[in-house]
């Protein structure tokens, strides 16, 4: 549902200290702008235009007009006033908001920094970078890219998008549904994903907002509280600082993909997490989405092709939810459950796993 949500790379992220995460051994999820076609009455020019037309429908322009609306707006207000490359702490406030058109801006600027990012794999047309913010802190962000040779920039957007394709191709997820909507661009859901064994399967809840910048798309998400879906006693309730993707179009029939991902997955994970992850589960996780992407097309002929809610939100049939009943999810108000003495299993390490170690994607079909 929420993003790349695969089994280590939801892992990999942490804020504690180095100190205390050496004794315990440590060591990743988004959602996605609202590209309206020329027929459809919503329309939205930037995340904060979004965030007031869910009662109030907005003028009807030409899609090229919304389009250009929106990067001229965002690159006017990114050269009139330059942002720091990570992204605002917006996501650390005590009040739930809907990001605008700034914190949009800021996590397009984070993906596409490269200072102090170490890379640890690239090959085949995907990179995976780590982040150590301070001295004292170990690994605390993972971001992902991928090249999508033949893939355009709007097929990979659908494809995230999509609910019910991502149960077909996302063999790490338990349960995913949409809980409510927010504005035309924004959304609470709820995603649960299957961890390496033997480690707890994670769950979270977040508010996703998305936005369309020119041919560009950015998704993303931060976790939130929510009355009716409090932590299960069976799963681990992680919690999303910030997660999301960009997805930049390379041509009419191509496009590259970031995924940022910044995840405290509440555990003291062993540090086999950590290098399985940007080694092996993250560019695994990569190619098998864009193989999803390649079988999407003949999957949505068969599937209601011209339900897209994401892009038509007269379509949504998501109770509306108002901000105030959502709070935010902060880390240390869950349980942590200490898992670093946890060893791989033999299943797994030999790669013999069903969920993780196939490539099986006969149910695309």
């Amino acid at each position: 549902m929420y993003d790349l949500e695969s089994k280590g790379m939801q892992l990999i992220s942490s804020s504690k200290p180095l100190a205390q995460r050496e004794k315990k051994g440590f060591p990743e999820t988004a959602r996605e702008g609202m590209a309206e076609p020329a027929s459809s009455p919503w329309k939205v020019a930037s995340a904060s235009a979004a965030a007031s037309t869910l009662s109030e429908p907005p003028r009807r322009t030409q899609e090229s007009r919304t389009r250009t609306r929106a990067l001229g707006l965002l690159m006017e207000q990114s050269a009139a006033s330059p942002e720091p490359p990570g992204p605002r702490p917006v996501l650390g406030r005590d009040s739930v908001q809907v990001p605008d058109d700034q914190d949009f801006r800021s996590f397009r600027s984070e993906c596409e920094a490269e200072a102090g990012w170490n890379l640890t794999y690239s090959k085949a047309g995907v990179s995976v970078w780590v982040q150590a913010v301070e001295m004292d802190r170990t690994l605390h962000k993972i971001k992902c890219r991928m090249e999508c040779r033949d893939v355009p920039a709007e097929t990979l957007y659908d494809v995230l998008h999509d609910i019910e394709y991502r149960k077909k191709w996302d063999s790490n997820v338990i349960e995913t549904f949409d809980i409510a909507r927010l504005t035309v661009n924004a959304d609470v859901g709820y995603y649960s994903w299957r961890c390496p064994k033997p480690l707890k399967n994670r769950d979270v809840i977040t508010l996703r907002s998305w936005l369309p910048m020119g041919t560009d798309y950015i998704i993303m998400n931060y976790s939130v509280k929510h009355p009716k879906y409090p932590p299960r006693k069976d799963l681990v309730r992680a919690v999303s600082i910030q997660t999301g993707y960009l997805i930049q179009s390379t041509g009419p029939k191509s496009c590259v993909i970031t995924y940022l991902a910044q995840v405290d997955p509440k555990g003291s994970l062993p540090k086999w997490v950590v290098n399985k992850s940007s080694q092996f589960l993250a560019p695994k996780a990569m190619k098998k989405m864009y193989k999803a992407c390649v079988k999407y097309p003949e999957w949505k002929q068969k599937h209601q092709p011209h339900f897209k809610p994401w892009l038509h939100p007269e379509q949504s049939s998501l109770p509306s939810l108002a901000l105030s009943e959502l709070s935010v999810q902060h880390a240390d108000s869950l349980e942590n459950i200490d898992e670093s003495s946890v060893a791989e299993s033999r299943e797994d390490r030999t790669g013999s796993a069903g969920g993780e170690g196939s490539d099986d994607d006969t149910s695309l079909t």
